[in-house]
């Protein structure tokens, strides 16, 4: 089978800024490739990058893109002009998996391959103008509900199909006791993140339940990789100058080594995203899971499909009057039950191994295979 991924036009593949996305379908075209499929990957070109080259057996293609903008509507626009060039870039292919707003109408010609739209964000009315692909993938439930809602029309081309955890280099995990007293985010540190409730959360615990522990903050502030900027940060410092120097900012981490070193240090990991429009699976928690941390959520439906309360991981109510103090109060009964909470990091670390990427995968093969085989049991020619 030949696959064409495209990627979106602000972040580079492999992934060395970043990007859930981008290190998702990364990991996924070596694993396809690895069965025996051709691989072909349409990226952003940075500037220590060629325009071309093969690696690992997935053919690279890169192209100039951008930026990310604090517009939504230059972003749309800038979105429009990389999607251009991807297209001029396509090879004949069976397979088209698009990440761009435009190249699902932009892409007409069938040899291209059949159009399969992945909505890793929430849907935001832009379905209806998808009606040409032969897919769209949801990466969890809540979201493929979402899309089937918002585009009843063509609801038969919804399929879930999740992302893979990633995987592990090091040997066993730690326990819990023999972590370090470490709370850890990972993730854009933006204001949809609830990154400041994490913050203040942990501040106004200080005294009693958090003397003892840091909460470490990792990833990216600079608006180009999707942080909330200069004045967002100064704003969580401020904050987090309470707790002395209980609170630390990492910057990002893009060494995927050196991130599994954080997740395997910590005991427990907090994503208390406010996205309710803007989540669509929850990689992060899941690459928590993965190296033996136990998670701490908000209540975002799409993270229903792996993590429980009390079973998998933890939920707060981030939709309560005061979600800050709802955190708290999680954090605080999590972290003063040892028990229970490598019980937690144990279930959640065993519901992670479902989401192996030899697993997932093969689920996106047989999805990939079942278009072509549908197009082929239609064709007037048999």
């Amino acid at each position: 089978m030949k696959i064409t991924i495209s990627l979106g036009a602000f972040l580079p593949v492999p992934p060395t800024m970043g990007g859930a996305v981008e290190k998702m379908w990364y990991a996924l075209a070596q694993a396809f490739t690895q069965s025996g499929h051709e691989v072909v990957m349409a990226s952003r070109k940075m500037p220590d990058q060629p325009q071309e080259e093969i690696a690992d057996g997935v053919r690279y293609l890169r192209v100039r893109g951008f930026n990310t903008p604090r517009s939504l509507v230059w972003l749309k626009l800038l979105d429009l002009l990389y999607s251009l060039r991807v297209r001029s870039i396509l090879p004949p292919a069976d397979i088209l998996v698009t990440n761009t707003f435009w190249l699902p109408v932009l892409s007409r010609d069938p040899t291209r391959g059949k159009i399969y739209v992945h909505v890793g964000r929430y849907p935001k009315g832009q379905m209806r103008f998808y009606r040409r692909a032969a897919r769209l993938q949801a990466p969890s439930s809540a979201i493929g509900r979402a899309i089937a809602a918002q585009a009843p029309q063509i609801s038969e081309k919804v399929s879930v199909v999740p992302y893979p955890a990633p995987e592990s280099t090091s040997g066993a995990l730690p326990s819990i006791s023999s972590r370090s007293k470490i709370i850890l985010y990972v993730g854009r540190v933006h204001p949809e993140k609830g990154v400041h409730l994490l913050v203040d959360a942990f501040v106004r615990g200080t005294r009693a339940a958090f003397t003892d522990w840091k909460l470490m903050i990792v990833g990216p502030t600079e608006t180009r990789f999707g942080g909330g900027g200069a004045e967002y940060l100064s704003a969580l410092q401020r904050s987090a100058a309470e707790s002395g120097d209980g609170v630390v900012f990492a910057g990002s981490i893009f060494n995927p080594v050196e991130l599994e070193k954080a997740f395997r240090s910590a005991r427990l990991f907090v994503y208390p995203s406010l996205a309710e429009r803007g989540e669509s699976f929850g990689l992060a928690p899941l690459e928590a899971m993965t190296h033996g941390c136990a998670v701490l959520v908000s209540g975002l439906d799409c993270f229903g499909d792996f993590i429980r309360d009390r079973e998998t991981g933890f939920v707060f109510d981030h939709r309560s009057k005061n979600p800050s103090e709802s955190l708290r109060q999680k954090m605080e009964e999590v972290i003063s039950n040892e028990a229970l909470l490598a019980r937690a990091a144990e279930s959640g670390h065993h519901k992670s191994e479902e989401y192996s990427l030899p697993r997932v995968a093969d689920l996106f093969i047989a999805d990939f295979s079942s278009l072509i085989h549908n197009a082929d049991a239609q064709s007037p020619n048999r």
